[in-house]
């Protein structure tokens, strides 16, 4: 079984953190040392069920779950992504099978990232990648006001390659995602039997 485009599709879409890289351990490590910090823990499972979405819902989430008063969201988001950041360097690595489709397709149809991740961390993972170059549109979480589970990141990605939505092909590992490529009325490829076999 091999990861290919959708023989109808005329663009390639790929989510980033998990279709692309593997940044979810790194992720989960980050928000660890960020808990530690603010006497808390952290559930992993808040990563599958939110993977996709912008970083402020998991701390919104943590502070919830750990009955955490007068924290600063926004400031529990900064220690996280600094924490991530810290890390792109030496623990992020490409997810070979996604990688493989997106250097056999390059030059051939015109190729997106929608990802839910900042441009700061979108882009600093594309370059540890070496995959700056390959994309036609980078769409990130700064970028849209309405994140995944909606399907405006992927909207927008077919916008800017000039590819109607219904012959654009999602690649995506996240629910929340995947859900936003269905609602999009793309072409969708759960990526996580490919990278896990």
């Amino acid at each position: 079984m091999k990861l290919d485009k959708h023989p109808q599709a005329e663009a390639l879409i790929f989510d980033l953190d998990g279709t692309l890289s593997n940044s979810i351990p790194v992720h989960i490590a980050a928000w660890h040392k960020t808990c530690k910090h603010y006497n808390c823990t952290y559930n992993e499972e808040i990563t599958y069920q939110l993977t996709g979405a912008p970083t402020i819902l998991f701390a919104r989430r943590i502070i919830d779950e750990n009955k955490l008063e007068g924290v600063d969201p926004m400031e529990m988001v900064r220690m996280k992504q600094q924490n991530f950041w810290n890390s792109v360097d030496s623990l992020i690595k490409p997810i070979d099978a996604v990688v493989d489709l997106v250097h056999r397709y390059y030059g051939k149809v015109p190729m997106a990232i929608g990802t839910g991740a900042n441009k700061k961390s979108a882009m600093m993972q594309l370059e540890k990648l070496e995959l700056t170059n390959y994309f036609d549109a980078i769409v990130t979480a700064d970028d849209v006001e309405n994140h995944k589970p909606e399907p405006h990141t992927f909207l927008k990605c077919a916008e800017l390659m000039s590819v109607s939505p219904e012959k654009c092909h999602v690649l995506e590992d996240g629910e929340l995602g995947m859900r936003a490529a269905v609602t999009a009325g793309m072409h969708l490829t759960d990526v996580r039997p490919f990278i896990n076999s």
